[in-house]
C-alpha cells in the first residue's frame, strides 16, 4: 500500500488537553495501558440484535476502563451504537470521517472531537495513528477491508498493536475459514503468520486487548480466547 502523508484535516472541535474522566461510579480505579481503541464496524445494524448489543456493551466497557474510542464518525448502525455507548458512560470519542461520507453516514456531532478529512486514505491513516489497538465488530466490506489492512501491516512488521476479532454469534467464522484455507494452500507461510485475538463476546474484548498489549494474550486464565496464528 502506498504510504501517503495526509493533508491537514479539519477538526470541528479541538481535543481537550486531558482525557475525559469516566462517569462517577465507573470502574476506572486502574488505568488501562491502552489510551485509545479503534473500532471497525458496520454503518448498518445487521439483522442479528446481538450485534447492536455487543457494540453498546463494548462502548460502555471502554469508558469504564478510561479508554477512548477512535472510529469512523458516523451515527448509524453499529458505528453509532458503540460511540453512544462510550459517550453515555462518560467516555471520550474521536470521530474521523471523509467529507463525502458526512451526509451518507450522518456524522455524529456529539463527540468530543470530530475530524473531517478529504479522503479514505487520510481517514485510515489518522485512525491508525490515534489508536493503540484495533477491534473488528461485525460489518460489511468496509469493515473487512480495514481489518485486513491492519492484519497485513502487522504481518509485515509495520506495527505490533493488538488486533481483536469480535466473533459475535460466529459472524467471523467464514473469514477464519478463509485464513485457514490460505494457510493450507501455503499462501500464509511460516514467518508470515497472521496474529490476532479472537473473542466470542463483547465483554471479552477490552480484557483481550489489554492482555495482548502486555504480551500475555495467550495465557490469561480469566479469559477464554484464541490466539490465532494463521
Amino acid at each position: 500500500m502506498t504510504d501517503r502523508t495526509p493533508r491537514p484535516a479539519k477538526t470541528e472541535t479541538q481535543p481537550p488537553t486531558e482525557k475525559v474522566a469516566p462517569a462517577a461510579g465507573m470502574e476506572a480505579s486502574v488505568k488501562s495501558q491502552i489510551a485509545n481503541i479503534c473500532v471497525y464496524c458496520g454503518s448498518g445494524p445487521g439483522r442479528n440484535p446481538a450485534y447492536i448489543k455487543a457494540a453498546k456493551t463494548l462502548g460502555e466497557a471502554m469508558a469504564r476502563r478510561g479508554i477512548g474510542l477512535v472510529y469512523g464518525g458516523g451515527s448509524l448502525g453499529l458505528m453509532g451504537e458503540v460511540a453512544r455507548g462510550v459517550l453515555g458512560a462518560g467516555g471520550r470519542v474521536t470521530g474521523i470521517i471523509p467529507q463525502f461520507l458526512s451526509g451518507r453516514e450522518h456524522m455524529l456531532r456529539d463527540v468530543q472531537e470530530l475530524i473531517v478529512v478529504d479522503d479514505m486514505h487520510q481517514r485510515k491513516r489518522l485512525m491508525f495513528e490515534r489508536s493503540d489497538a484495533f477491534v473488528a465488530l461485525p460489518g460489511g466490506i468496509g469493515t473487512l477491508e480495514e481489518l485486513v489492512e491492519q492484519l497485513t501491516w502487522a504481518q509485515l512488521g509495520r506495527h505490533q498493536k493488538p488486533i481483536v476479532l469480535a466473533d459475535i454469534d460466529g459472524f467471523w467464522q467464514p473469514f477464519l475459514g478463509l485464513l485457514g484455507h490460505m494457510r493450507d494452500e501455503a499462501f500464509i507461510r511460516a514467518g508470515l503468520e497472521v496474529r490476532f485475538v479472537t473473542v466470542n463476546s463483547a465483554e471479552q474484548i477490552v480484557p483481550a486487548a489489554e492482555a495482548a498489549a502486555k504480551g500475555d494474550a495467550g495465557d490469561s486464565a480469566s479469559l477464554k480466547k484464541i490466539m490465532a496464528q494463521f
